[in-house]
């Protein structure tokens, strides 16, 4: 996921979305019902882009079609009603049987006992399909001595940094556009060049609740590890690395190529689609929303992969964020929810290359399967963006930290201090006594259930 990311194409809504297709009642006790007959399985998923929501009705119905045993049940909840709504319904025992939950969830939910592992539950040579570098992001224990398990089934995943350009600005100042930077110390000056009169050089992240999760993939180029230990024992925000990480911020945001208020939260792109910027570094998902709201610009506008602290762009500079399918651990009916996710992830190609068709192959795969299918598939070798981010940006990707983001907030705010003047010693030096203040209050120590995924210090 990227946590707490409400896309921007999706358009929240005042109240939740029952779209099931029979009599199930919401809220009713997980999976403890019945529709002619039929035992109720309620999934509820998160509210995104609005062709997201065609694509789940679509093919819930079609499950339903298919059905003697069980009938799936769907609502969509707007993203800012979510936690609140599933916390409360879990509380009270009314918690759905399936459900959307990020990759940056999983280890927290494991932790609290929340989800069914779905090694019973899903066949074998479907959990094989799922890539070997993905199956990692959800697949954790539930206790130290606990057996690996998988707890949910990935959907797709969506690189958080990718830096979009326009080609005709790039000439206009006397810049190749096909040779878009690679290096931390050359995007300063060219988002200088880039800015002409209303027009900035470049967007990115500037305040620390975009910079806790945006700034992952940079972290990790910078220093190969996030600052938080492992075995979320202690944190050093303070090394070398880091302090140049924020350094390197600083020196975007006094470039004079970017405005010192940002034009958007970093996960809009909308400042890019209206002209107002030369360059936005954003998440994949801006490819949808250049489709959907700008389609006369996509001609104008490139993608590369975000520069490197030293050009190696083999180096990891984004975090693989996305969505998977989870079974509540106190599911009654966790047979039919498996079967459930089986259909609309895991068997056969048909689902899931209508859902990433249904993208604009603005998604990226988690089957190996599927990444042959979509490899094949003439539409998808045409994309000018598909290949390009699958080759060079989502191969190299790494997975989002998993400890609480709290940590990663204290992180952000200290690089957001040095963008706007404090001597990064100073803001890093902060930080670090609060990170590890934060894991001491909250007992963190050996608490990681995904230490396999984590790449900490």
């Amino acid at each position: 996921m990227l946590q707490g990311i409400l896309l921007t194409a999706a358009v929240p809504l005042g109240t939740s979305l029952l779209t099931g297709c029979g009599s199930g009642t919401p809220g009713q006790p997980a999976g403890d019902g019945s529709s002619n007959g039929r035992k109720v399985i309620n999934f509820w998923s998160q509210q995104f882009e609005d062709w997201q929501s065609a694509w789940e009705k679509k093919h819930v119905a079609a499950f339903n079609a298919s059905q003697k045993k069980f009938q799936v049940n769907l609502q969509i909840v707007p993203a800012d009603a979510w936690a609140q709504k599933l916390k409360a319904a879990q509380a009270a025992g009314n918690g759905p049987d399936v459900y959307t939950i990020s990759y940056g969830n999983i280890g927290s939910a494991v932790s609290t006992g929340a989800l069914a592992p779905l090694n019973d539950l899903i066949k074998g040579q479907y959990l094989d399909d799922i890539d070997p570098s993905i199956a990692k992001f959800v697949s954790a224990k539930s206790s130290p001595s606990a057996s690996l398990k998988q707890y949910a089934y990935p959907w797709l995943v969506e690189p958080s940094t990718v830096m979009f350009y326009r080609k005709d600005l790039f000439q206009a100042a006397g810049l190749d556009p096909d040779k878009p930077p690679t290096r931390w110390d050359q995007l300063p000056d060219i988002a200088a060049k880039l800015k002409k009169g209303n027009v900035y050089g470049l967007g990115t992240a500037s305040v620390a609740a975009d910079l806790s999760w945006s700034s992952w993939g940079l972290q990790q180029n910078a220093a190969g590890h996030y600052p938080v230990k492992t075995d979320w024992s202690s944190a050093d925000p303070t090394i070398a690395p880091y302090q140049e990480l924020a350094n390197f911020y600083k020196s975007l945001y006094t470039s004079g190529g970017m405005p010192k208020q940002a034009l958007s939260a970093y996960a809009d792109g909308t400042p890019l689609g209206q002209g107002k910027l030369a360059m936005q570094i954003t998440g994949s998902w801006f490819i949808g929303l250049l489709r959907q709201q700008f389609p006369k610009m996509e001609d104008k506008i490139a993608a590369a992969p975000m520069v490197s602290i030293d050009g190696d762009q083999t180096r990891p500079t984004a975090t693989l964020g996305g969505w998977t399918l989870a079974i509540d651990a106190k599911s009654k009916v966790q047979e039919g929810a498996a079967d459930f996710i089986t259909y609309m992830l895991a068997s056969g190609d048909d689902v899931m290359m209508d859902y990433f068709k249904a993208s604009g192959w603005s998604k990226y795969a988690t089957r190996t399967s599927i990444v042959k299918a979509i490899d094949a598939d003439s539409s998808a070798q045409a994309d000018p963006f598909r290949k390009l981010i699958t080759d060079k940006i989502v191969k190299y990707g790494v997975p989002e930290a998993t400890y609480p983001i709290d940590l990663s907030t204290d992180m952000a705010t200290a690089i957001e201090k040095t963008m706007k003047g404090t001597s990064a010693d100073q803001a890093l030096a902060t930080a670090k006594q609060q990170m590890n203040q934060y894991i001491n209050n909250n007992k963190l120590v050996g608490t990681n259930t995904q230490s396999s995924v984590q790449s900490g210090s």
